[in-house]
């Protein structure tokens, strides 16, 4: 890598940690490989299944008690139903009496009389 990211060149650092890469691969030899050998079918343990087993039955028997405390635990009346929510405010004012007395009615100029 270099210092600005997009250049070509190499830093000192750099450098130094390919050549330690290098000593360190030129010293591997086949001497210090294991052998070839192929794999082998050993199926999960025998202390694995009864482990998994015992894990399994604890978390079943937790949840069956969360359900028998949440049960037994519950009000001894139903629920009361749910109201119907109010209808929201529209915004519009209700009308609203005037303080002026009524007046007596008079009929009206386009009406004709009789």
């Amino acid at each position: 890598m270099s210092t600005s990211g997009t250049g070509t060149g190499t830093t000192a650092v750099e450098e130094r940690l390919r050549a330690a890469l290098a000593a360190r691969a030129q010293s591997v030899g086949p001497a210090d490989l294991r052998p070839l050998r192929p794999p082998t079918a050993t199926g999960r343990p025998r202390a694995a299944v009864p482990r998994r087993t015992a894990v399994g039955l604890l978390a079943l028997a937790a949840v069956a008690a969360l359900v028998f405390l949440a049960v037994r635990g519950g009000p001894d009346r139903p629920a009361e139903p749910a109201h119907r929510p109010r209808p929201p405010a529209t915004g519009t004012p209700t009308p609203v009496p005037s303080p002026v007395r009524p007046t007596t009615a008079q009929p009206s100029p386009s009406v004709p009389g009789p």
